[in-house]
């Protein structure tokens, strides 16, 4: 007896003999420019090599969406695993994102002198003879053996502190590798790629979600990566390099003394960031900026409490605040509101104030109203002689807001929760999922959004970051990384089950599942122990500040 399927909810196909996803796109014929690499089935991502043999809903994912963009990414990081093993002996370590690529180093000492070269000459070869990669299944005590001999310690570990049994593994050339995520069914999907020498290791670059026929310009971020190197000299202070490490301090005790020494890490730099601008008397302005979710309200609050350790009168003021009312908002190409473009803010009443309260006047400053979506008038404030005004916002950067005052009375900082902890030596946790998960929570919390809502806003604010934020971030004088080691056990709590929420008929359901299939890899920590001043109550709640 046949079965019926059902793709892109227009076309059906009946079928009497099982069919992967290979198969139906094969009898599809022609998908144009399309890069397919995997699909839903009945609303689950699957890998294309999955087989049917009863009704289904289908539809096929390319690489212009995040979803498939993630297949590809680990796919490719996958391959790249596989042929500095063959070629040069030796594993590498996927540290994290750069310039719309991946920061790589060699696990150990190589002799560096064409390294690169026969790399990309092994990768080349894997994509050229279009190697297939398989799906396995394996029950969980085979799998960790199989990771250990290999050497993938962290990933044997880590599958034994959540107990995920069986496991799905992928086989390539004899290796296997357990990547989170489906692989695409073999190596010539991802033939697009470049390996670039960067620093001590090398950046391996890949299409974006809006570049995804063609690698984008590769601009490297210098004063982004001196952060992501201290973060990583945070993490050798903390002993936590992986979820695996992470996970056994949890189990021993000691999550409490994981917090109590991040936010001290906080506290220091921020501290730095007061004696720098306090030791600099012509300093007036100082302008926070980042993408959404990274903390910059709770970093401008805490910036203030440190200037005024160093005798300084901080007054500390939101752009959020001067979003024009809802309907004035500019749309983007598909009609919806685009909150992250600067036509967004009242920039003329920004310029106004700004040059006002600089000038030592008395300021009614505005509110805006979430819920409503209009804004409303707030305090009276005024900067005295010895004021500095802070002000934070994603536009932070843009001298847009600031036309007519001294760039050399503006101190810049750049705000992001810049990942550090790995799930495992292959596989990062993204900042962009981070910031994601600060945000669902966050809406839901104070701004009265679905966690649907915010899932289906999300590439748009995405694609607001690309054109109006990363592009200042480099012109920043100082970057500060707002990530916490312990912040995504504690989210976990939180966003779990807004996740759940979402049924398998949305149009996000994917992502839903994505970011549910990450989080059952991180341990629990309860927020009880989260001090009231740390960046993270800016999103969880509980915050001493007014946020």
């Amino acid at each position: 007896m046949g079965y019926e399927i059902r793709i892109d909810g227009q076309k059906r196909m009946t079928s009497e003999k099982p069919k992967s996803g290979k198969d139906i796109l094969r009898e599809l014929g022609s998908s144009g420019n399309r890069k397919i690499v995997a699909w839903h089935v009945n609303h689950y991502l699957r890998p294309l090599s999955w087989v049917l043999d009863e009704d289904a809903e289908v539809d096929f994912v390319d690489t212009t969406g995040f979803e498939g963009m993630s297949v590809y990414r680990s796919t490719l990081s996958f391959l790249l695993v596989i042929a500095a093993k063959k070629t040069l002996g030796t594993d590498v370590f996927i540290r994290h994102s750069i310039s719309d690529g991946y920061f790589c180093e060699f696990a150990e000492e190589i002799a560096r002198e064409g390294a690169l070269e026969r790399l990309k000459e092994g990768l080349d070869d894997l994509i050229r003879r279009d190697v297939p990669i398989e799906m396995v299944i394996l029950p969980l005590d085979k799998a960790r053996r199989v990771f250990e001999s290999q050497g993938d310690e962290s990933k044997a570990n880590l599958l034994h502190w959540t107990g995920v049994d069986p496991v799905v593994a992928y086989r390539c050339e004899g290796h296997y590798g357990y990547l989170y995520v489906p692989l695409a069914p073999s190596a010539g999907y991802v033939d697009s790629y470049d390996l670039v020498p960067f620093r001590d290791g090398f950046v391996l670059r890949f299409p974006t979600v809006s570049s995804p026929s063609e690698l984008p310009p590769f601009r490297p971020p210098r004063k982004l990566a001196d952060v992501f190197q201290e973060y990583s000299k945070w993490l050798d202070i903390l002993d936590v390099g992986t979820m695996e490490s992470l996970h056994r301090h949890v189990t021993a005790g000691r999550a409490k003394e994981l917090i109590l020494v991040s936010e001290a890490l906080h506290n220091q730099r921020f501290n730095h960031l007061a004696e720098e601008i306090s030791s600099r008397p012509d300093i007036r302005l100082v302008c926070i900026a980042g993408p959404s979710g990274s903390g910059k309200t709770t970093s401008a609050k805490r910036l203030a409490v440190h200037l005024m350790v160093c005798g300084k009168h901080p007054l500390a003021i939101s752009l959020d605040d001067y979003f024009v009312d809802r309907e004035k908002t500019p749309k983007d190409e598909e009609g919806n509101y685009d909150f992250e473009s600067i036509e967004a803010l009242d920039i003329d009443l920004v310029n106004d104030h700004l040059e006002r309260l600089l000038g030592g006047e008395n300021v009614r400053l505005p509110r805006f109203n979430f819920v409503t979506g209009k804004r409303e008038e707030g305090p009276e404030k005024m900067l005295g002689s010895k004021g500095v005004l802070i002000v934070e916002g994603i536009h932070g950067l843009n001298d847009r807001l600031f036309r007519h005052i001294s760039r050399s009375s503006v101190f810049k900082i750049y705000v992001s929760p810049l990942t550090g902890i790995s799930l495992d030596q292959h596989n990062r946790t993204s900042t962009t999922d981070n910031r994601l998960l600060r945000r669902l929570v966050r809406d839901y919390r104070q701004r009265a959004k679905d966690p649907e809502t915010t899932l289906a806003q999300w590439p748009s604010v995405i694609r607001g970051a690309q054109e109006y934020i990363f592009p200042y971030q480099e012109g920043a004088d100082e970057m500060f990384n707002s990530a916490l080691v312990y912040e995504l056990s504690v989210l976990k709590g939180y966003a779990e089950p807004l996740l759940r929420t979402i049924g398998e008929t949305s149009c996000v359901y994917g992502d839903a599942q994505r970011l549910l299939g990450i989080l059952r890899f991180i341990p629990f920590i309860p927020s009880d122990t989260v001090p009231n001043d740390s960046i993270l109550r800016e999103f969880i709640g509980g915050s001493g500040f007014s946020v």
